[in-house]
């Protein structure tokens, strides 16, 4: 492990958050039909600052009735178009992006160092499987009703990730202690069982259902069966708060667990917060978008090698670098399409492409290059 000195923790959670804030700033001007307008003309409508007429007479959808000239109506209603498709959409799914991706990194970093082994995340431990499962069994028998601001698809979501790990605590609590490897093994099986009952849920519904369900196997930051007022605040900003509090038992429970309670750890309260929490956390963000995969799994490994693996910088820049990263893959699920009508020179429109197919698509060559690197060191 290398030495963490306040230099290197403030230079590294700087470079994080500075790359975040930048892709924030971006954010705005990219995404689907990205070549109507500028991120400049984004911020200027945002911050109410004006545009000029002359800018706006070259620029496509402006000068609607072909005059050669840009009427008051005309510039009114791009400036609405602008603010409108660079916050109400693209920004906001920016924002929603952020906190999916530095909830399941932050999540994965967590598991990883719990059980031992940099294979764990979310979901290879089975609590995205079951969270999936709860959410998808919420959307077929059309339960909208909402707790405390929560809505039902969450907590189906928080029951089904929750029975997954009470079902792996139950296997592990034997006359033999389970190994780190054997509890992940339950987990992976207990998920693949919640994708086949998936599986049978799509098979026994309508077409109207099964879409929905097919969408949400996919992951996506534009769910189709989005509840009214559904937020994952609620949830996953105190697991943010509490778990990147514990970094420093946690960096304690590593080195095992007789010496981590001789230096004042109880490591059973720990192992039970760290599971609740992140089990609470990425039940709210599979609710939210669907199983999102490989950002719990990859993100904390490139972290680890960049910054190292104590987990006061480790948990911190894994969330930062994880909303990064899902914010430049959600960029490439909006433009994929329009750079692939750009190849075969035809004009596929502004559909997008769900994101969770991007994570996949980036996800796999950096866990084959992590694993390779890992296997030389």
């Amino acid at each position: 492990m290398k030495t963490l000195t306040p230099a290197r923790f403030a230079i590294g959670l700087t470079c994080c958050a500075a790359l975040l804030a930048a892709l924030l700033i971006l954010s705005p001007a990219i995404g689907t039909e990205s070549g109507t307008f500028t991120g400049w003309d984004a911020w200027r409508t945002r911050l109410g600052w004006p545009i000029e007429r002359d800018e706006l007479r070259h620029r496509p959808f402006v000068d609607l009735d072909g005059d050669g000239r840009v009427s008051d109506d005309e510039a009114t209603g791009f400036i609405s178009r602008v603010r409108y498709v660079g916050f109400g959409l693209r920004f906001s799914r920016s924002l929603l992006a952020l906190q999916a991706g530095a909830t399941l990194a932050l999540c994965g970093a967590v598991l990883q160092v719990l059980f031992r082994n940099p294979l764990a995340d979310p979901y290879t431990l089975g609590i995205a499987g079951g969270g999936s499962l709860g959410a998808l069994l919420a959307i077929r028998f059309g339960w909208t009703a909402a707790f405390l601001g929560v809505s039902s698809t969450a907590l189906a979501a928080f029951v089904g990730g929750t029975a997954i790990v009470a079902a792996v605590v139950l296997i592990a609590r034997g006359e033999r202690r389970l190994t780190s490897n054997e509890l992940l093994l339950s987990g992976v099986a207990l998920g693949l069982f919640c994708g086949a009952m998936m599986m049978l849920v799509t098979a026994i519904s309508n077409e109207r259902v099964t879409f929905e369900v097919m969408r949400w196997m996919m992951g996506s930051l534009d769910p189709v069966a989005r509840v009214p007022g559904a937020t994952m605040l609620p949830l996953i900003v105190p697991a943010w708060l509490v778990l990147t509090w514990l970094s420093r038992s946690l960096n304690q429970y590593r080195l095992g667990d007789e010496l981590a309670a001789a230096r004042g750890v109880n490591v059973a309260r720990l192992q039970a917060a760290c599971l609740f929490l992140t089990t609470m956390a990425t039940a709210a963000v599979v609710a939210e978008c669907g199983p999102i995969g490989f950002v719990g799994l990859v993100v904390p490994q490139i972290v680890g090698l960049l910054l190292g693996t104590d987990c006061r910088i480790l948990l911190p820049a894994s969330a930062l670098l994880g909303a990064a990263f899902l914010i430049v893959c959600d960029w490439g699920s909006q433009t994929v399409m329009h750079f692939g009508g750009w190849v075969i020179g035809r004009r596929l429109g502004p559909a997008t492409l769900p994101v969770g197919v991007i994570t996949a698509v980036v996800g796999v060559p950096l866990f084959l290059v992590l694993l390779r690197r890992r296997e030389r060191r």
